[in-house]
């Protein structure tokens, strides 16, 4: 866990360079448990995501994925990024 919140730093510094920080949050909160299947996907994707993200980004992401509780830690995290 401590080492996928170490990634949330890289993912929020990424979302605000693209101007993204906002959406993904709210994305994030409105699906709730659908972010689950968000999960899936990204082990579905991982091959491909590998090429463009370090593995060790994309296990992290799966993982927050997957845990509601981390999802909502990490919308926390990213609504306190924006507002700094």
């Amino acid at each position: 866990m401590d080492s996928d919140r170490q990634m949330w730093h890289i993912w929020a510094q990424r979302l605000h360079r693209w101007g993204v920080q906002g959406l993904a949050a709210t994305l994030l909160e409105s699906f709730g448990p659908l972010t689950v299947l968000g999960a899936q996907a990204v082990y579905l994707c991982q091959p491909l995501l590998n090429q463009l993200f370090p593995e060790d980004q994309t296990d992290a992401l799966a993982n927050v994925l997957e845990d509601s509780v981390e999802t909502r830690r990490f919308v926390e995290f990213l609504r306190e990024a924006a507002s700094n």
